[in-house]
């Protein structure tokens, strides 16, 4: 009788301490997993920030240590090659790298789809070539025609790039947009299509904008502990362009302050987790109860927002 490999538990490698990450804190060695926020967060720039720093074996952010240095392949649907170069080159040189020494291949072809069996061959035969410690694909909703809001039309399209991760031992990191008007929910439950595409994920990175300049940055592992909110924003040199970290503190009502009071009861619960009172959403939210009852009006005739015996909830908490 034919049966399937066992190994008693004890049997079974550990993962070597060099070999955990491959940016640390930010991105599991041969991770597959998701960058992802709304319009305009600065995804694109991130993701490029994780291909300098891989390539090069230079800190993500100048703040990350990459633990697994490599070649690193980069496919960017949306951006003119000329686009791509320049970011590259800008992030490269206030990395400290030299741009011509840099270890990034970029794919120059204008359409890449994961659902077409011919792109997936030519994809799988480019991994192979370079060997990359990172793949790089900007965004999802350009590699594909399927529904994304269907799990099974999302999950093959998954499953091949778990294919690529497992075949080549290659991390993937795939740019995705979050819902419009999301920004109150939990980062992974904010994501755009079907829930496959959040529990996929080995590390996913989720981008917020606060306001004109601030992002939040938020990070969570399957097998390691989460990096909340970290503040970043875009600084530019002349035409170099970058993420860079805020060293200054920034305090949770700072970020409030942009956030409209239906939004900041949604953070409040989101944050939590579980059923608040309206006392302890008017501390929380620090606005005035009549406020506090007016959002709240709203965000329930909206299905939003769901009141229950201990208080009032997230719907997608219910």
């Amino acid at each position: 009788m034919n049966t399937l490999p066992l190994r008693r538990a004890c049997e079974l490698e550990r993962c070597p301490e060099d070999r955990k990450w491959l940016v640390e804190g930010l991105w599991s060695d041969r991770a597959v997993g998701i960058v992802g926020g709304e319009p305009k967060c600065c995804k694109s720039f991130l993701a490029l920030d994780f291909a300098v720093a891989v390539a090069s074996g230079t800190p993500c952010l100048r703040r990350y240590a990459v633990r697994q240095k490599g070649p690193v392949v980069v496919f960017a649907a949306e951006d003119a090659q000329h686009e791509v170069r320049a970011r590259l080159e800008g992030i490269a040189q206030v990395a400290g790298v030299p741009f011509d020494a840099l270890d990034v291949h970029v794919i120059t072809a204008p359409v890449v789809r994961l659902d077409l069996d011919d792109d997936c061959r030519k994809l799988s035969a480019t991994v192979e070539a370079v060997r990359p410690k990172l793949l790089v694909l900007d965004p999802f909703v350009r590699l594909h025609r399927r529904d994304e809001n269907v799990a099974s039309d999302v999950a093959p399209l998954l499953g091949y790039l778990r294919q690529i991760e497992r075949r080549f031992e290659a991390a993937v990191l795939l740019v995705h947009h979050a819902r419009k008007g999301a920004a109150h929910v939990r980062a992974g439950q904010a994501l755009r299509g079907s829930s496959e595409l959040h529990a996929w994920g080995d590390s996913n990175v989720y981008m917020r904008r606060k306001g004109d300049d601030l992002l939040l940055m938020s990070v969570e592992h399957r097998a390691a502990a989460p990096i909340r909110e970290v503040a970043l924003e875009l600084r530019v040199r002349g035409e170099i362009r970058s993420l860079e970290i805020v060293d200054r503190p920034i305090a949770s009502d700072e970020c409030q302050t942009f956030l409209s009071a239906a939004d900041r009861i949604e953070h409040a619960l989101a944050e939590v987790g579980e059923p608040m009172g309206v006392h302890e959403l008017r501390k929380a939210c620090r606005m005035r109860m009549a406020s506090l009852c007016d959002a709240l009006a709203e965000l329930t005739a909206d299905g939003r927002v769901v009141k229950c015996a201990d208080g009032y909830q997230l719907a997608t908490d219910a």
